[in-house]
């Protein structure tokens, strides 16, 4: 069974809301490679939420097919999993979102 870290989704979380927010004081040494990126992470993030949904999509699928190694609190985990991975980048894009229409009414 696919195991989600719940403390790896968090710090995940933290990572994006800290590189939307947060501005480096100096910048990056040139020789020294900086981490990624804000739209990378958010990628990442997207992607992670959803091999999560296509796994527990795969295991219900599996679970109503009749599969004998397919046990339904594994099929409820995993679909709790995927549904609060799922929150969290709708909670991030949506503060994006207000983000976004706060600079846009500021500039006007």
């Amino acid at each position: 069974m696919n195991h989600i870290d719940v403390n790896q989704l968090l710090d995940q979380m933290r990572a994006l809301a800290e590189a939307a927010g947060a501005r480096p004081a100096d910048p990056a040494p040139s020789g020294q490679a900086e981490g990624p990126g804000f739209q990378e992470l958010l990628h990442r993030s997207v992607e992670r939420v959803n091999d999560l949904q296509q796994t527990a999509g795969a295991m219900a699928d599996a679970f109503a097919s009749g599969d004998p190694n397919v046990k339904l609190p594994e099929v409820m985990v995993a679909l709790q999993k995927a549904s609060l991975s799922f929150e969290a980048v709708t909670q991030v894009r949506n503060k994006l979102v207000d983000a976004y229409k706060e600079i846009m009414n500021s500039t006007l």
